[in-house]
């Protein structure tokens, strides 16, 4: 699996908080199954100041680190976005990584209120060149009041990262009921881990896999945990990671996993 929202880079954001954190997380995601790590510390104005100046240089040290230690995990670089007047222009610039260098890069919105004109912050962004991946849509208090902005927005071109612990419950039940939506209505293009810690936040996504192959097959599962991120960061076209609304027309998709526990125990599946 690829996991392309990580916090395992230390000292830079309220992710890892030294460098025994980062290397106990990397050792947790290859347990895990996951063999390629996205570094994406924060960038938010007046709080993580971090650029590829920072970035970059932490990724290459605690790869030769990982390396040292026989772990089996590759890195490469990338970026949490919020909003700012200038994102554009630093990401022009290279001041902001993408994924990979790639055309593609994480963009958080506010989680506690929807920003004005959304839309055509992320129309710019697509219209420069840049695709803006919408990260945890499903964790945002406001997405449920606005689910609409959430479906344009992955309409309008803007794959939709779900956090894979939000699919098995550890956000909570509107955390997980959103993933499920976006899930059934066929718009999730990928998970992610978005872990910041060892002992909690964990680099982990096989949970969330086995979910997603129980209510939609493997097939998608692959898609959604090893395919499309891998055509992410070979700066693939866009078609190739959004997806498409197939998997709503499945009639086991329209059932959440719980439905579909409860159906099986009581013998009606």
């Amino acid at each position: 699996m690829i996991d392309l929202h990580s916090h395992i880079l230390a000292f830079l954001d309220d992710g890892a908080e030294d460098i025994v954190t980062s290397i106990a997380m990397a050792r947790i995601a290859v347990a895990d199954g996951i063999t390629h790590m996205a570094c994406t510390p924060h960038i938010v104005p007046g709080k993580y100041e971090n650029s590829t100046a920072t970035i970059l240089p932490a990724m290459h040290s605690l790869q030769v680190m990982l390396d040292a230690q026989s772990i089996p995990l590759r890195l490469t670089s990338g970026a949490d976005v919020h909003i700012a007047p200038d994102l554009l222009d630093r990401l022009q610039a290279g001041d902001i990584p993408t994924l990979n260098h790639t055309r593609y890069f994480l963009l958080e919105p506010p989680h506690e209120i929807l920003p004005p004109r959304l839309e055509e912050f992320a129309a710019r962004l697509l219209e420069a060149g840049f695709v803006p991946i919408i990260t945890h849509p499903e964790r945002l208090s406001w997405a449920g009041r606005h689910f609409d902005v959430i479906q344009r927005l992955a309409d309008l071109g803007c794959p939709l990262q779900l956090t894979a612990d939000s699919l098995t419950g550890v956000f909570g039940p509107v955390a997980r009921q959103l993933s499920e939506r976006i899930l059934r209505e066929g718009r999730a293009s990928f998970f992610a881990s978005d872990a910041h810690g060892a002992s909690w936040r964990k680099p982990v996504l096989s949970g969330a896999f086995a979910l997603v192959a129980e209510q939609f097959g493997r097939q998608d599962a692959e898609q959604m945990f090893h395919h499309r991120p891998a055509a992410i960061l070979s700066n693939a076209e866009p078609a190739e990671i959004l997806p498409t609304l197939r998997t709503v027309s499945r009639g086991r998709a329209r059932k959440s996993f719980a439905q579909r526990l409860v159906a099986r125990v009581l013998g009606n599946e």
